[in-house]
């Protein structure tokens, strides 16, 4: 009788024991979900967050805090939780104890909380011009040898350059305008949180230097197919798209952050202009 009440005594502390350690590990999981290298892990920059996640963010005047906060929560994806961002909120207070929080938020203001407008504008005067998009960020590319597709491609229904308005997504300066040998004719937007924003393959510029100050919703240009060559001007190497990049800075780190959800977020906010053809 002694041995069984051993035995089962045994099995009470190993069950207790091994509920204990589970739930340390657990919280260590958790907490190590955020530390000083957080924002330059690819977790952090493939940024993924539901399409419902999206639209309760489409609610907030600011909502990168709570978008980050949501990643954190659910392990950037590998978990998921009920809860709602605005519930999630009171998690918060526990995430900016942590090592790197202060980092992380402003990575996650950066990304977000400037946001306006699509890139693409709408046609107000022609029918069935529309656009498409996938999740095509760190997709294999070969020209120049093997790399890493650090954006993401919106196509157009009429694939003819000089056809589709480009438009700033953010209030910002601009920091880059000229020819690249990947992008083609380029402009990169400065935004006010500290993001730099890319647009790439442009067929023209709109009336802009380095230096000019831009609000969301300004022309920038029109989508084309220059690029892939050293030679300015080259058309014709890739079908008409507009290559949108989005960049953060870690130091002198430039960090390349997955569009998609950006384009997801936005898809419904296009500005309305009129199409010279």
């Amino acid at each position: 009788m002694k041995l069984i009440k051993r035995h089962v005594f045994l099995l009470l502390f190993s069950l207790l024991f091994s509920a204990i350690l589970l739930g340390q590990l657990k919280e260590w999981s958790r907490i190590t979900r955020l530390t000083q290298s957080t924002v330059s892990s690819m977790d952090f920059r493939s940024q993924p967050l539901s399409e419902e996640r999206l639209e309760e963010a489409k609610e907030m005047d600011s909502p990168g805090e709570m978008l980050g906060v949501c990643m954190l929560e659910t392990d950037f994806g590998r978990a998921d939780t009920d809860r709602t961002l605005k519930e999630l909120r009171k998690e918060t207070n526990r995430w900016e104890q942590r090592p790197g929080w202060d980092s992380y938020a402003a990575a996650c203001r950066a990304v977000w909380d400037d946001l306006k407008y699509f890139p693409v504008a709408e046609a107000s005067n022609r029918t069935g011009m529309t656009v498409s998009f996938v999740n095509s960020w760190m997709f294999d590319r070969d020209y120049g040898g093997s790399r890493w597709h650090e954006g993401t491609d919106i196509m157009p229904s009429v694939s003819e350059r000089g056809l589709y308005p480009v438009v700033s997504m953010t209030d910002g300066t601009v920091r880059n305008m000229g020819w690249l040998e990947l992008g083609g004719w380029r402009i990169g937007i400065d935004a006010p949180g500290g993001a730099y924003f890319y647009y790439a393959h442009l067929s023209s510029y709109a009336d802009l230097q380095e230096g000019d100050e831009v609000k969301a919703g300004d022309l920038l240009g029109y989508m084309g197919d220059t690029g892939y060559s050293t030679k300015e001007g080259t058309t014709g190497n890739f079908p008409v798209h507009l290559h949108l990049g989005i960049y953060l800075y870690d130091g002198e780190e430039e960090i390349s952050i997955n569009p998609y959800p950006v384009l997801k977020y936005t898809e419904d906010r296009r500005i309305r202009y009129r199409f010279s053809q």
